[in-house]
């Protein structure tokens, strides 16, 4: 899990806005999506790794995925969360 410290100080890098931990519901419906190949990122690739966690940026709109404990904080990697509606 992302340490607590160092969530207090993360920031989305393209608007500077906090992000906060995803909880398991979500994370449960990234990975479903992941799993059945639909979830791209903003670069209009498929995301096909599974993650252990995500931080939403403020405004709710982007989700950077978390693995092995390491915010993935790329703005081409956020995961444009209107596509899990």
């Amino acid at each position: 899990m992302v340490d607590a410290e160092l969530l207090k100080i993360l920031v989305c890098p393209e608007d500077k806005t906090p992000v906060t931990l995803a909880n398991d519901a979500l994370m449960e419906q990234v990975n479903a999506a992941i799993d059945a190949g639909t979830l791209k990122n903003r670069a209009g690739e498929l995301v096909e790794e599974r993650a252990d966690a995500g931080l939403i940026r403020e405004d709710n709109r982007y989700l950077y995925l978390v693995r092995d404990d390491i915010p993935i904080m790329l703005i081409d990697e956020a995961i444009p969360l209107d596509q899990l509606d």
